[in-house]
């Protein structure tokens, strides 16, 4: 973690913002709630997209990359960031409550992230090999983006290596 951290509660906008992000999280779990494993890996397109895709995707490449990596800087996470559709693919052995899982415990995490960020925060760290010169400067922008950007498209995973 980084000094944009502060020692406060979130405010009122962070907090109406987190609210609707765990809406749409929520909303996620719910519609795949009661799905055979098997159903969750059924392809739905020819590309071979299924939904554990889609979870593993929200819990990498959304929960754990822009707030962990990017809006707290976490070392770690940022190093340990994968190129490509990796976060799209889940491995036949991995269980399906595996992933769903995981994607609980990066909310979890990107939780104490945001309630521990002032909504004006300045950004920990950026990836300008993926997006260039910064289009998002706060945790407000992050959260805005994160909350308003299409979730279920899968070139929206593709980064590099960071």
């Amino acid at each position: 973690m980084t000094e944009n951290l502060s020692d406060t509660t979130p405010g009122s906008e962070v907090r109406a913002l987190l609210r609707t992000l765990d809406g749409q999280r929520r909303h996620v779990l719910d519609i795949l709630d009661g799905l055979d494993p098997k159903d969750l890996r059924r392809p739905l397109l020819p590309s071979g997209w299924h939904c554990l895709g889609l979870v593993q995707h929200l819990a990498l490449d959304v929960e754990r990359f822009w707030f962990r990596a990017v809006v707290a800087g976490d070392e770690e996470v940022i190093h340990s960031l994968t190129s490509g559709d990796d976060a799209w693919q889940v491995a036949p052995e991995v269980p399906a409550a595996d992933v769903l899982d995981r994607y609980r415990r990066e909310a979890e995490l990107a939780d104490a992230v945001i309630t521990a960020t002032a909504a004006d925060a300045a950004l920990a760290w950026w990836p300008h090999d993926l997006f260039g010169e910064p289009h998002l400067h706060t945790l407000r922008d992050v959260l805005l983006h994160v909350i308003t950007r299409p979730r279920a498209t899968p070139a929206t995973s593709t980064r590099s290596e960071s």
